[in-house]
């Protein structure tokens, strides 16, 4: 690869199931990644690419706007794969809002580095999360469900507050963060990439009619939304829903 065309990516939530996998499709296309992760124990499967990757060892809340600064120098972009674990401390523990703090808190240190090209910011959310931006009508039973899980479960509200960082704390035109939201629909495991379609809304009801997405699809959306500017200027301060080709 040119050097010139050598990324240089912070992941966060790169142990998470779909994490650790765009972390290693980063690295295996020749990129720079700054992982950083609670137990680096979980990515001993990626020492082959030691040259290229650096590995953090905290909780992304526990580190000072310092230290923050310090490991976003020279990175081209974030990618934000986190997530809560699906135990009962990992649900209604906390960090409660750990997506949409991560979001504020990264996106605040680099404003504040004033850098000189804006900053890609991926995040990963779910179909679950409306654009509002756009009119993606739904039922009366999906919004008495959402609701419901709103109050129930709040990742989901975490999910939703995070998305909001980006649309309306920072915005359409902001000078020093350029980002785009990812929603997948049912996740699923797959062992390789296969064929999917990306599509504005979501085409199908989340909560009745789910769609599959599989991981490891999400991560080559993520890797290629970093890598491919064709591909980002496109969905730039947009959430692309991401699905598998069902005769795939």
């Amino acid at each position: 690869m040119n050097q010139s065309n050598i990324m240089n990516v912070l992941v966060v939530g790169a142990t998470g199931a779909t994490g650790k996998l765009l972390t290693e499709q980063l690295l295996k296309q020749g990129h720079n990644v700054t992982a950083v992760v609670r137990s680096p124990q979980k990515l001993d499967h990626l020492t082959k690419y030691k040259d290229q990757l650096t590995i953090v060892q905290a909780a992304i809340l526990d580190l000072s706007d310092e230290e923050m600064q310090k490991e976003l120098k020279g990175i081209d972009a974030i990618a934000s794969c986190l997530g809560h674990n699906l135990t009962f401390n990992g649900i209604y523990g906390k960090p409660r809002k750990l997506v949409r703090d991560a979001a504020r808190i990264l996106t605040a240190v680099v404003i504040a580095g004033n850098p000189q090209n804006p900053i890609k910011y991926i995040l990963m959310n779910t179909t679950g999360n409306r654009n509002k931006d756009l009119n993606e009508k739904v039922s009366f039973a999906h919004r008495l469900v959402v609701g419901l899980i709103r109050f129930l479960l709040p990742p989901h509200s975490d999910n939703e507050q995070a998305g909001e960082v980006f649309r309306k704390e920072i915005g359409q035109q902001h000078p020093f963060v350029s980002w785009a939201i990812v929603r997948p629909d049912g996740l699923i495991d797959e062992a390789a990439v296969s064929p999917y379609d990306i599509h504005p809304s979501p085409t199908r009801d989340p909560i009745f009619n789910a769609g599959k997405t599989s991981r490891i699809n999400v991560a080559h959306f993520m890797a290629s939304l970093i890598t491919d500017p064709a591909l980002f200027d496109k969905w730039e301060g947009q959430m692309p829903v991401i699905y598998n080709q069902e005769n795939s």
